[in-house]
């Protein structure tokens, strides 16, 4: 079953039908249940509803001929309409006790922070913005659009594990695959006026393309002595809107490295949790380092308008 819309897209609708789940009063247990039960009726006919819903929302809210683009590009055969089981999860996930973000109305800031300044709030699930955490790495003045090119240039491996292992995020961009970016014209490459703005994100899980990247920052240097450094890790780059509101279905904390570029970090509490908790943006410069809890955050990023974004992202716990 092939995808038929961006799947950031997806989830900014699976969060509007969670709120239409919780609203209604149906407990969790039961969302639970007509998830686990696959070969009754009620699973298929409560399936169907949930589609349904799903996609008035989408043509509500994004105009028909958009819908249809996506159809078009994804009928080439990417991914799954809803890949790692969105649905399960968003419809089943833990619902918050909100204590996350109650009295949280700013990131918590830190300059350069050492191990020990940074271990009071290592395992928070508050926001924190880390000034001035990668000034010294390598990667501040190798990493652009064309060192990546050149890194995957000709390997044909190191594609396929993008598309078959690891993961490839669009966003609301038009491309397919990581192949389709590093081929654009080179007047798009730099945002050039009158050329469609674009940013994407992908993750890096091929050892031969993990370690050359490596040569070029270390393990950051304010995570706790126990952290392990994942075998995968993300690469987010590119102009204007950035990555849509999401929620992220990944077992550790994460921390951010933004390289280039400033962005702007948009983040909102869980839908129980709207009452108590309030919404947050902030922005983040070359350098600068983010921890967020996305597994509770719902979070999106914007580009400022005329800059180009680049970032690597990976895991720690």
């Amino acid at each position: 079953m092939k995808k038929t819309m961006d799947e950031n897209v997806l989830k900014e609708n699976f969060l509007e039908l969670n709120k239409i789940y919780l609203n209604s009063g149906i407990p969790l247990e039961t969302l639970e249940r007509v998830v686990k039960k696959k070969s009754t009726t009620i699973y298929w006919f409560s399936l169907v509803i949930s589609a349904a819903i799903l996609l008035i929302s989408i043509l509500y809210e994004y105009d028909i001929l958009n819908s249809v683009r996506y159809i078009l590009i994804y009928a080439k055969g990417v991914r799954c309409i809803v890949p790692n089981n969105y649905f399960v999860w968003e419809a089943t996930r833990q619902i918050s006790n909100c204590s996350f973000c109650i009295n949280v109305s700013s990131p918590i800031i830190l300059h350069n922070a050492s191990k020990e300044e940074f271990l009071p709030y290592a395992y928070s699930s508050k926001p924190i913005v880390i000034k001035n955490a990668f000034n010294h790495w390598p990667a501040m003045k190798v990493f652009d659009f064309n060192f990546f090119k050149d890194l995957y240039y000709n390997n044909e491996e190191a594609y396929r594990s993008v598309d078959e292992e690891c993961q490839f995020l669009h966003f609301k961009s038009d491309f397919t695959s990581l192949r389709d970016v590093f081929s654009m014209h080179k007047d798009r490459i730099s945002n050039k006026p009158g050329k469609k703005s674009w940013y994407v994100g992908w993750g890096n899980c091929h050892p031969q393309i993990l370690n050359k990247m490596r040569q070029y920052y270390p393990k950051p240097h304010f995570l706790p002595e126990d952290c392990e450094m994942p075998s995968k890790e993300y690469v987010f780059m590119g102009y204007g809107a950035g990555a849509t509101m999401h929620l992220d279905f990944i077992s550790r904390l994460m921390w951010q490295a933004q390289i280039k570029g400033e962005k702007m970090w948009h983040v909102r509490p869980a839908p129980e949790c709207e009452q108590l908790c309030k919404n947050l943006s902030f922005s983040v410069d070359p350098g600068d380092a983010v921890l967020l809890d996305t597994r509770v955050w719902y979070h999106g990023t914007t580009i400022i308008p005329g800059q180009f974004s680049l970032s690597i992202q990976s895991e720690y716990g």
